[in-house]
């Protein structure tokens, strides 16, 4: 096709092409835009949420002659792949676009720009605090030019070409003074005029062979001179999709406005999809949980990305997985990056310790008709996170609960090796053979050496062995639990309750549990534990220990008084297990971990 030639009908497989081509433009661009991202808060992630959103629409839409067939599939790819503040907006404009369209295969300019008119009030109604000088008015100034001069062409392609430079014109020249004193555009903003800028070029050239292998690789940051920002006022990036029937919008956003700001509620009756920043993802999520079911849930930690990105402590970035049971403060002090494991509640998904918490979880594994399952952490994830991380550290140490009991770990050393073999960076995935508590330990032991100027190599030839002179001691204080997951027989069970029987399970050098003793009682439990860690320290000198339990103080500070007489000193820690621990562990489980020095 002659690229001189006019458009006066958008079908659907022009517009999915000039679809493509934005978003290859957007891709191609996302560590610019990254660099620029302060608001709302100065996380360095919105190239990178704006191109998986485009990534996940490319994978799940294809190429139909009807254009009104083709922008649902949009539509619903982008609130099912939505990610971040700016991901969320652009969701919500393209399913206000494909509700306002009718049924024709082709759409002539004026009924696309009163199409797009509607689309900007469903973006606008579905964000609580709309700010000005942000992605939205680039949108709102480059509709209502279209609306303006559709009597002067009909032709997409000139109409295109003026109104891309219309919406660059208000994205250097309509900027919130914050993004003036930092010298910067929005980062949503560009974003979305590099996506029209693709546009404006397929439809200009329509060069479909220049799609067909759209750039999947994965892009790391360059360093660059870090410019001090402010950290904004909320740590975690919240979102959720909720699906169900006859889905209020508005009776959603009341409910949840409280728990923070930046706030987008976007979506139809049947599938809503949120985003907010807030302190309290788990309590944001227990007043979501019955709206419909929560088929995604992702709580990014925007103090870890600010300070990876501003204020790192160290060299090498320290990961690990929520079954790793250690204290928030702790994980705090030392910069630790968790990423969590995934919980599921029958269609319902929680990301463990941070959108559940053992607060929530014990009732509402009482509560709920299915008893609760784990699924692993994604290899997907793991390769977000070490990409983010490679492009602000030396080198990555990622340490994660026994390989023999979870996927977590193979996925975090497949991830490890893509990014070594694309990008050649110093990343060591380390399966510690162990979890909850003396997991803990090793990332302690890991994190205060790290602190002290430890190289990497140094810590990867001693971590091995941290981790072979770690116990633990699991007091089980019912099977119920064990049954309902599916562990235990029902008639093992049965038999176990009959007589009281209370397990003592280990982890063994291979990373597998073992069953070592039992007791009838629950002082039982801690004698036998007591005599075990008794014979230990006689041959070890501890360097510390903790005491986890599931949601269960009361016989942890009895245990934590025991081990103080036999060791000597206080434990490192007392910890509520990870959901994740508990799902398998069971209520009222308390466990000792040891270290010797």
């Amino acid at each position: 096709m002659n690229h001189h030639e006019t458009i006066t009908e958008m079908d659907g497989k022009t517009f999915y092409y000039s679809f493509l081509s934005g978003s290859k433009k957007l891709m191609e661009h996302q560590s610019d835009i990254n660099k620029i991202n302060i608001f709302p808060v100065p996380d360095a992630d919105t190239g990178t949420n704006m191109a998986s959103t485009m990534r996940f629409i490319i994978d799940n839409t294809q190429a139909h002659d009807s254009f009104k067939v083709t922008v649902d599939s949009i539509a619903e790819a982008a609130l099912d792949g939505a990610r971040g503040n700016s991901g969320v907006i652009f969701a919500q404009f393209f399913y206000g676009l494909s509700q306002s369209i009718g049924h024709d295969a082709k759409i002539v300019m004026s009924n696309f720009a009163a199409a797009l008119r509607k689309a900007v009030d469903y973006t606008y109604e579905a964000i609580s605090k709309p700010a000005e000088g942000t992605i939205l008015t680039v949108i709102k100034r480059w509709v209502n030019y279209i609306s303006e001069n559709v009597h002067k062409t009909l032709d997409y392609v000139k109409m295109f070409r003026d109104s891309y430079a219309v919406a660059h014109h208000t994205m250097e020249n309509e900027r919130m003074d914050a993004m003036r004193k930092a010298n910067v555009v929005d980062a949503g903003a560009k974003g979305f005029v590099l996506f029209l800028e693709g546009m404006k070029e397929f439809l200009h050239k329509r060069d479909t062979q220049a799609l067909e292998h759209l750039n999947q690789d994965i892009v790391l940051l360059e360093q660059k001179e870090e410019t001090p920002l402010e950290m904004g006022e909320f740590r975690y990036c919240t979102e959720a999709q909720l699906q169900g029937e006859a889905l209020d919008k508005n009776k959603i956003r009341a409910r949840i406005e409280k728990w923070g700001d930046s706030l987008v509620v976007a979506g139809s009756e049947k599938k809503v999809r949120i985003h907010i920043h807030t302190d309290n993802p788990a309590e944001f999520f227990q007043d979501l949980y019955g709206y419909g079911d929560i088929v995604f849930q992702k709580a990014d930690d925007m103090r870890r990305q600010f300070e990876s990105a501003h204020h790192r402590k160290a060299k090498i970035a320290l990961v690990t997985d929520s079954a790793c049971d250690l204290p928030q403060q702790l994980l705090d002090h030392y910069q630790v990056h968790m990423l969590p494991i995934n919980i599921h509640f029958g269609k319902n998904h929680f990301l463990d310790k941070i959108t559940i918490t053992p607060n929530h979880f014990y009732d509402l594994v009482e509560e709920s008709p299915v008893y609760p399952s784990t699924s692993q952490t994604n290899e997907s994830l793991f390769l977000s996170a070490y990409s983010f991380l490679s492009s602000h550290y030396d080198s990555v140490i990622s340490l994660h609960m026994s390989g023999n009991l979870s996927g977590t770990y193979h996925n975090s050393a497949k991830a490890a090796e893509r990014i070594i073999g694309e990008h050649g960076k110093t990343i060591s995935a380390i399966d510690s053979k162990t979890l909850s508590g003396s997991l803990g330990l090793i990332v302690l032991r890991a994190a205060q050496a790290i602190e002290a100027g430890m190289s990497h190599e140094e810590l990867t030839r001693l971590i091995p062995e941290w981790i072979a002179k770690s116990e633990l001691y699991v007091a089980v204080k019912t099977l119920k639990y064990m049954v309902r997951g599916g562990r235990v027989s029902a008639m093992k069970g049965a038999i176990a309750n009959l007589l009281h029987i209370k397990p003592i399970i280990t982890i063994d050098k291979d990373g597998k549990t073992e069953n070592v003793s039992k007791a009838f009682s629950q002082k039982g439990l801690l004698r036998k534990i007591d005599k075990m860690v008794r014979e230990y320290v006689k041959t070890h000198k501890i360097w510390t220990y903790s005491i986890v339990h599931a949601h269960n103080m009361p016989e942890a500070l009895n245990y934590a008084a025991d081990m103080e007489r036999i060791i000597g000193k206080p434990p490192a820690y007392i910890q509520d297990i990870s959901p994740v621990i508990g799902v398998h562990a069971g209520w009222g489980t308390v466990a000792v971990s040891l270290m010797a020095e």
